[in-house]
């Protein structure tokens, strides 16, 4: 095999886009779902609907304009990583330099801290929201790719996970995901996206269906029967009528996507992450 010399990236630079993300994600909406906003207005039927979307759009261009957070909840940060292959890093732990970017930006930038200890035996705010959340995915190639999530507590508390039977089939997989988001309601502050997961293990699905928020309005899956699902079952959570706000209306959800994995022929894990419209994340590639 080529031996390939390793491109070596010191960790503070790790820490510094860390930091960097992290408040842009809470005080920048993204630009498809600003656009997904000024779209979805002009679909929506129900006046109170129009007139959320309007207030959603003057809140974000306020954040924007003040760098204030687009919502109070700050979220747990939940960090991706895709680390190319070729990559070594130095100058200290990757993972102690995504906290420390995190507790930075959280504390300098203002933002709420809403993570605490053992939430048993100690019940006290780590005071800078550490430790986050972290996936590292290795990847090919000499790049490091950071999505930054902060993930706020009403739209986690909707998400579900089943375990359910091959014989339960798509369909069974499709009433799941829809009675989530209709037990759910308004709690997630709705427009939503949600996030599907279908595949691997208990615990792989979930990931699955974290991950699937990333994604940009619109990023169908490339799997066409897959994108025909997304498609079917979104517009199956708008017919619901929960509506901006959860006050009525024919915007529930802004997008669905589904990440899919193998599963073992026995089981069929199926789980649903629910994200509230203020849908904050952030890339950059170093």
């Amino acid at each position: 095999m080529e031996n390939k010399k390793k491109r070596i990236i010191d960790v503070d630079q790790v820490k510094n886009a860390v930091k960097d993300l992290c408040i842009k994600a809470c005080t920048e909406l993204n630009d498809d779902l600003e656009e997904a906003f000024k779209k979805l207005k002009q679909e929506e039927e129900s006046p109170v609907g129009k007139a959320i979307f309007d207030q959603l759009l003057e809140n974000a261009e306020i954040a924007r304009q003040k760098s204030i957070p687009i919502c109070q909840d700050t979220g747990f940060t939940v960090v991706f990583l895709e680390v190319g292959q070729d990559v070594s890093f130095s100058g200290g732990y990757i993972n102690s330099a995504i906290d420390e970017g995190v507790g930075e930006s959280y504390t300098e930038g203002y933002l709420r801290k809403s993570i605490v200890k053992n939430a048993y035996t100690n019940p006290e705010n780590t005071g800078d929201n550490t430790p986050s959340i972290i996936h590292t995915e290795i990847v090919p190639g000499d790049q490091v790719k950071i999505t930054v999530l902060p993930k706020g507590g009403g739209s986690e508390n909707m998400s579900r996970i089943k375990m359910m039977k091959p014989a339960d089939g798509i369909d069974g997989i499709r009433d799941f995901v829809i009675e989530t988001v209709k037990d759910a309601g308004a709690n997630p502050c709705p427009p939503i996206i949600v996030g599907v997961g279908l595949g691997g293990t208990f615990d792989y699905v979930a990931y699955l269906a974290k991950k699937a928020i990333t994604r940009k309005i619109g990023e169908r899956n490339p799997d066409k029967s897959i994108a025909t699902l997304e498609a079917d079952w979104l517009e199956q959570v708008n017919r619901l009528g929960i509506g901006p706000a959860g006050l009525g209306g024919r915007i529930t959800a802004l997008e669905l996507f589904i990440e899919v994995y193998p599963r073992h022929i026995a089981s069929y894990p199926a789980a649903v992450n629910i994200q509230c419209h203020a849908a904050r994340s952030k890339s950059c590639i170093l």
